[in-house]
């Protein structure tokens, strides 16, 4: 049945009018197809359709939980969290930050506000408390939704009470009240410590069980919501020391998650299994969205990464997809190298998204043979484009699902431009800096219209276009393939170095696990490559044989002068390595003496 209808969805996406406005390009200028049409409706619209359908379908599956929310329990959980919040004070507009792993209580949230026209802002369950105090006091953040304890991989459980005392002191005291974030009205408790805290002496929390039966019965008034209205605010988890918030419409991440999955061929059968988190893009549009737009259920393994459970997930489900950053496949592909878990159990598996940085080729074809990933997909985007411009299809050759981030998405425009003249859009195959124009186009920083003006720039006949500051080129059948970081490239003698190049390269080396690497300044050369290495467990090699390897596969100018051995990287939420804080630390490195042997 499955295999039948991912046919008739094959059928349908590789018909005549897919790439119809596409011929070979001269230019590096590529716009998407116009159909199908975009979605015209709320989230909220919109799932209705998706309950009338597939009601009795698995939704949500929380493994760690064992809960199980069909399509119509999630509509009448959400529907009774909707109402038990509006008694609570949350109307159309005001800002909710949502602080939890991926649960049940997280999908419902999500929706309870979607439908509500609140704005979900997602938090970092990992941030401290300046770092929420900060987040708060930025949006001026009416209601915060939080659980007793954080989980992080590899972590016992992180108390969040401290937490909660730091931005309210009077924590239990009858009435909320906190100078340092006067905006906040509620304190909603999510506890999931098994038992570890109890929440009764903290009198002006409210528990989320309460608000959800306080909702119960009734109707879900119609709150005269507008497909353009703001209503996911997502801080960039950025590559840079500054994150910034940025404002999503119903219209763009309703239209971006359906686009996602149209490209995966998702049907109602399918079962995803995604640990990337909720809080960021990746799981709650690339996962929760695309899901949630074709009637397709969506696997937790646990609230925060774990390989063990992600493998166990797809066994146990018989999941027809996974998703994950690079270092998540990783960890998984060891795991199975090691026979910790056994190999059988993933023959249903046929799709997914790798996302977050480039795969590599090594990498890619591991996935195909052991994991059965034949019809892997790679997305490519920012926060800022809701969050998906490129991706690539299940039937992508499979040199562009290694060499490229795919095509532009439907009803989008990507083009390469000259960095220092953005007016001049360059030639195929030459590389310069990615813009991105459309439906997907966030609405703006967030009472930040200086950086948003950096930004969102318009051309000569008023159309916006995001300037990604990702260096990337494109070839004449119009994919896309991302070099860098504009600010990453290592110029070396006056000649630029992509770090991309040489990491790839270490990467098929058998015995690197993961390699990042970043240019260090030189006294001679003004920068020099460094390579930041981690090795496979029990593996041993000297930094020469790693330069040797590099200088026999590449050339000479590209060989690293330091290379660093690590255990891990500094990484935003959704995986990506903080290249900034990686130059920072070789810089103490070579002052400590390392990495010349």
């Amino acid at each position: 049945m499955l295999r039948t209808l991912v046919a008739r969805q094959r059928a349908l996406y590789n018909s005549p009018f897919r790439f119809s406005c596409r011929g070979i390009l001269t230019q590096a200028y590529s716009a998407g197809p116009l159909e199908p049409p975009l979605l015209e409706q709320t989230i909220g619209e919109h799932f209705s359709s998706i309950v009338r359908q597939y009601g009795d379908h698995n939704a949500v599956i929380s493994r760690h939980q064992q809960k199980i929310l069909t399509y119509d329990a999630l509509d009448r959980d959400s529907n009774a969290l909707a109402r038990g919040l509006a008694k609570l004070g949350v109307k159309k507009g005001d800002r909710v930050a949502v602080s939890l792993g991926n649960n049940v209580e997280y999908a419902t949230t999500t929706y309870a506000l979607f439908k509500l026209g609140a704005i979900l802002v997602p938090l970092n369950p990992a941030f401290n408390a300046p770092q929420v105090l900060s987040a708060l006091n930025h949006l001026d953040t009416s209601h915060l939704i939080i659980g007793t304890e954080t989980n992080l991989p590899r972590k016992a459980p992180r108390s969040n009470i401290p937490l909660l005392q730091h931005l309210v002191p009077s924590l239990k005291s009858s009435q909320l009240e906190t100078e340092l974030v006067p905006s906040l009205k509620s304190l909603i408790v999510v506890n999931n410590s098994d038992g570890r805290i109890d929440t009764s002496e903290y009198a002006c929390t409210t528990r989320y069980e309460d608000v959800l039966e306080d909702g119960s019965g009734g109707a879900l008034e119609d709150q005269g919501l507008d497909p353009n209205e703001i209503v996911n605010i997502q801080f960039t988890s950025g590559t840079t020391s500054m994150p910034k918030a940025a404002c999503l419409s119903h219209r763009s991440i309703l239209n971006n998650g359906k686009s996602i999955g149209d490209r995966m061929l998702l049907t109602e059968n399918d079962v995803v299994c995604c640990p990337p988190p909720l809080f960021h893009c990746f799981g709650c549009i690339l996962g929760y969205m695309a899901t949630a737009t074709h009637g397709s259920c969506i696997v937790f393994p646990t609230e925060s990464f774990d390989a063990t459970a992600a493998l166990k997930s797809v066994q146990e489900y018989s999941c027809t997809a996974l998703y994950g950053v690079p270092t998540m496949f990783v960890a998984e592909l060891e795991l199975l190298s090691s026979n910790t878990i056994p190999s059988t159990g993933f023959s249903q598996l046929r799709t997914g998204i790798a996302a977050g940085s480039s795969i590599p080729a090594e990498l890619m074809r591991k996935l195909h043979k052991v994991l059965n990933l034949t019809e892997l997909t790679i997305c490519y985007g920012m926060t800022e484009t809701s969050p998906v411009s490129c991706m690539t299809t299940t039937d992508d050759p499979i040199e562009k699902r290694i060499d490229s981030v795919g095509r532009v998405m439907p009803h989008v425009t990507c083009k390469i431009v000259d960095p220092s003249d953005w007016t001049k859009v360059l030639e195929v195959g030459e590389r310069g800096e990615l813009a991105v124009s459309g439906y997907l186009l966030m609405s703006g920083y967030w009472a930040d219209e200086s950086r948003t003006r950096e930004v969102l720039v318009p051309d000569e006949n008023g159309t916006l276009w995001m300037h990604t500051g990702d260096e990337a080129s494109m070839d004449e059948e119009g994919y896309v393939k991302i070099t860098g970081r504009i600010k990453d490239l290592i110029i070396k003698g006056g000649e630029n170095i992509h770090p991309l190049e040489i990491e790839n390269c270490l990467f098929a080396h058998n015995a690197v696990s993961e390699v990042s690497v970043v240019g260090l300044p030189d006294e001679r050369y003004g920068e020099c490559v460094a390579a930041f290495v981690v090795m496979h467990e029990g593996m041993k090699v000297r930094a020469e044989e790693i330069r040797e390897w590099v200088r026999t596969k590449l050339s000479h100018h590209l060989v690293p002068k330091y290379v660093f051995w690590v255990d891990g990287y500094p990484k935003t939420a959704s995986g990506k390595i903080q290249k900034f804080r990686l130059r920072e630390m070789g810089m103490q490195f070579l002052k400590e003496g390392k990495g010349l042997e």
